[in-house]
């Protein structure tokens, strides 16, 4: 109990990473089922939880796609039900609010480039970000003006950056 708790000291956990992080100080599978099962009791552990508050976390400090935001609940080692829970709040218009926010700033990054070469750039960044091509097409469209041009960054992610 006292190596789980340690562990928790430094920020919260998933059930998943307190069960690897105990075999890996070798303690016995009983040691281990016990000693999560009592932190589950006591509210420490709580997968639930810890997805709704990452994803709301993740998503006031830096906008997301719902994809990105499923990729890194993934490596939390987090049951795909929690996952899609955690996931419910993030609506098609949430992820267009977000495509709109990132394509805005590297519009603002990218404004001394051509406007192709931005509008490249940009939906590239939107893109690496995990945004669908119809959000980034339409965050594109509300910041330029149109979207024309993009043909050649669909299949040019090997160009410079």
């Amino acid at each position: 109990m006292d190596a789980a708790l340690k562990f928790l000291t430094a920020k919260a956990r998933t059930v998943r990473e307190m069960e690897d992080h105990l075999d890996s100080l070798n303690y016995g599978e009983y040691e281990v089922y016990q000693v999560v099962e009592r932190l589950k009791e006591l509210d420490y552990l709580n997968d639930e939880k810890y997805a709704g508050d990452f994803v709301a976390s993740r998503l006031a400090s830096k906008p997301l796609s719902r994809r990105k935001l499923q990729e890194q609940l993934y490596t939390h080692k987090l049951p795909k039900e929690c996952i899609e829970a955690a996931l419910a709040g993030v609506t098609s218009e949430t992820e267009a609010a977000n495509a709109l926010q990132v394509a805005e700033k590297f519009a603002r990054q990218f404004e001394t480039l051509s406007p192709e070469e931005q509008k490249n750039r940009t939906m590239r960044r939107l893109v690496g970000r995990g945004f669908a091509y119809d959000a980034s097409r339409a965050a594109l469209e509300a910041v330029f003006g149109s979207a024309e041009g993009l043909e050649s960054c669909i299949g040019g992610e090997d160009d410079e950056d």
